[in-house]
This record gives structure tokens, sequence and C-alpha cells, in this order.
């Protein structure tokens, strides 16, 4: 179904924000821009950058793709399907959409800004706390014989894995990569997922 006129309006006003809030954290670091200095440069209303996004953390982390992504993977799955290999693709969708998107090129600075900034840091605990907790509750209600232990140990696993690689990519994508490079560094990530999730398998 088509999304009406307002609805892509506001789609519309949602990207650029998030857009230039990305600009600028990169450029300045997160703690050094403003909520206000994000709404100038968009051109909008303080009050229209909160109607979209409730914290200044939230416009950073924008993209939800990648913790609420895995229950959902888990929930759509075909039947019988091995849930690490579930985990492993939904992964691997999320991280050829970046590098799609051109958001592998500026990994390293999108890192060095989290790592710099105290509350970024508290955010991204908070989330993969938030995404353990739903993704034990997705596995539980695919396999209603499941253990609430072992989902939750797959569950916290899968989260480590992800900080893992975060972590890889953030060491071999390089500062400004070429297409070329870029296109080598997703290849290595690729071959670290495949290592991070057979470790995966092997404890499930």
């Amino acid at each position: 179904m088509e999304i009406g006129r307002r609805e892509r309006k506001k789609q519309q006003t949602r990207q650029v924000i998030s857009d230039v809030a990305t600009l600028l954290f990169l450029e300045r670091g997160f703690d050094a821009v403003t909520v206000a200095e994000v709404a100038k440069a968009a051109d909008v209303a303080v009050q229209t950058v909160f109607n979209h996004f409730p914290t200044k953390e939230d416009l950073f982390f924008d993209e939800t793709g990648w913790w609420m992504g895995p229950a959902q993977a888990i929930r759509e799955a075909p039947p019988g399907q091995n849930p690490i290999d579930t985990l492993e693709q939904q992964y691997l969708t999320v991280v050829r959409g970046r590098l799609e998107s051109g958001h592998l090129e500026t990994w390293q600075a999108y890192s060095r800004a989290m790592t710099e900034s105290q509350a970024l840091l508290a955010r991204r605990r908070q989330i993969a706390e938030e995404m353990e907790q739903t993704l034990a509750a997705a596995l539980q209600e695919r396999d209603p014989e499941l253990e609430p232990l072992t989902a939750r140990f797959v569950a916290a696993q899968f989260a480590a894995a992800q900080k893992v690689l975060e972590d890889e990519l953030a060491r071999i994508m390089p500062v400004k990569a070429t297409p070329e490079q870029l296109k080598a560094a997703n290849e290595e990530l690729e071959r670290a997922t495949a290592k991070v999730f057979d470790a995966l398998r092997r404890a499930w």
C-alpha cells in the first residue's frame, strides 16, 4: 500500500534530521553538538527534532534494524530453520545494506564518536540489553520447549557476537576507504562473521 503524502513528508523530514545530525556528530563529536544546532542545520524547530527522536542519543542510534531485527527474523524464519542460521543471515543482510547505502564508509568515524562519549556507550549497553530481552522472548515464542536459560544464553551470545564484529569492522575498515578497499573490508568482515557464527553453532 502506498503511503500518504503526509506520512511521506514526515519520513523525509526525519531522514533530513538524521542525516544532518550524523554529519555534525561525525565532524565534531556527539557531546559537542546540541539538539538546537541539529534543528537549525536541518531548518526545523527543536520540538520537531524531539517529535521524531525522543532523546539526543536516538539521533545517533537511529537505525533500529540491528537491535530489533534479530527478534523479528526469528519470528519470521521458515519452520525448522536453525536459529543461528537465521541470526547470521539477518546480520549479513544488515551489513550488506550498510555497504550499499554507503554507511560502512564512515564506520571509523561513527565508531570513534561512540567510544568518545560516555552517554553513547551507556545507550549502546542499554540497547544491547533490550535486544537480548526481545531476542530471548522471540526464541521462546518460536520454540515453547526451549528453556528460558538457554534462550537468554543464545541471545547474550548473539549480542556479544555483534559487539565483537563491530570492533572487527572498526579495525579492518580504512579511513576514507576507496571502493576497492571498502569491498575488501566487507569481504573480510563476512569471513569474520562466518567464524563467529560457527562458534555460536557449536555452543548451540
